[in-house]
């Protein structure tokens, strides 16, 4: 059924929702209580297993792979919903579940979805955990804690800011480290974790992020030219254009008004170079850094401060009466529960009991 060989102790299942036919990896008693994982970008519900047979007794871990990535059925995101076709899917899901409350765990995008998720449904919801979570306000193109753009086309995000060589290896299935810039091996084992650690399942991780949808309208999606720094701007399809900025809508306000308000837990590592005040897939650092040339400066087109972001719109939730935790992972960087699960799992058992 998976792509991926599963550990044992994980049942992979095709499951029939309204919306999209979604393979989902289970773990615990079918009566438990429900823990929902929502996996990054590049990747696939293969990187939860671990933390899936770690949890206590009593529950039941559910992960999807999202619409655009491993073994669910292939459709099209329509990124002008930003988040919206993720988190209708998952809707879907728990309804052929008949789950009707969840704990529910994002990593990367799949926190960039939890907070849209939040703010469309938060009574779904028995608890959030945001594990390196993009910005709330989308990733690329911002300047202040506020996410402002910084051109009113939101340059500088979307699908025509990734490295074109990196798609094209990922449906080519390669499993090289020929290119220091886009083999997806390479790509991994640089910004996943923090080198030099390699992760045991290193060969199915990387199988699970060769499964991504690649296309025009798939991953990395289209794109426009843009007048203004860097010279693209988003498009309308795909997952990088659904986390941009421009399609963001109401969902940061929503998100902290949103009623009720679920317990969030933000854990993140402390050298994580994708979502951080100075990542390198960022085209603001990339520029000052002289990566990419004619960057317009400090001024008009700054690094995105990602973590000061996320860190502003979880003090406003706090204001209006929601409660939040931020917890830093020593000597990780993007992926915590993978780098060091147990210490991950002592911090987030504290929430699910």
């Amino acid at each position: 059924m998976s792509t991926v060989p599963t550990l044992p102790g994980i049942t992979s299942t095709m499951i029939d929702t309204a919306r999209i036919k979604t393979h989902v990896l289970f773990s615990g008693p079918d009566n438990g209580v429900p823990v929902l994982f929502i996996h990054g970008n590049a990747a696939s519900n293969a990187y939860w297993e671990e933390i899936m047979l770690k949890l206590p007794e009593g529950f039941r871990g559910i992960a999807p792979d999202l619409r655009g990535y491993g073994d669910t059925e292939d459709k099209l995101i329509d990124a002008t919903r930003g988040a919206g076709e993720w988190v209708d899917d998952l809707l879907a899901l728990m309804d052929a579940l008949k789950i009707k409350k969840a704990h529910v765990v994002g990593h990367s995008m799949g926190g960039a979805i939890t907070f849209s998720f939040i703010a469309a449904a938060s009574e779904k919801f028995l608890s959030a955990t945001l594990v390196n979570p993009s910005s709330p306000y989308g990733f690329g193109g911002t300047k202040d804690l506020e996410g402002t753009p910084c051109y009113d086309d939101f340059a500088g995000s979307g699908g025509g800011v990734v490295n074109p060589d990196f798609p094209k290896l990922i449906a080519a299935g390669d499993r090289s480290t020929d290119n220091p810039q886009a083999s997806p091996r390479v790509v991994m084992n640089s910004f996943y974790w923090k080198p030099p650690f390699k992760p045991e399942r290193e060969e199915d991780l990387l199988t699970s992020l060769l499964t991504e949808k690649v296309g025009e309208q798939k991953y990395p999606g289209d794109m426009v030219a843009s007048p203004n720094w860097p010279n693209v701007a988003p498009g309308k399809f795909g997952p990088i254009n659904a986390l941009t900025p421009k399609y963001v809508g109401d969902s940061v306000k929503n998100f902290i008004n949103a009623d009720p308000k679920p317990q969030v837990l933000w854990i993140r590592g402390d050298s994580d170079m994708i979502v951080s005040d100075t990542s390198f897939f960022d085209m603001g650092n990339l520029g000052r850094l002289g990566y990419v040339p004619g960057w317009p400066g400090d001024e008009l087109y700054p690094p995105q401060p990602m973590v000061g972001q996320t860190r502003h719109v979880l003090e406003q939730y706090k204001a209006n009466g929601g409660s939040y935790e931020e917890v830093v992972i020593a000597d990780t960087g993007h992926s915590p529960y993978i780098e060091k699960p147990d210490e991950f799992m002592a911090i987030f058992t504290k929430v699910l009991k």
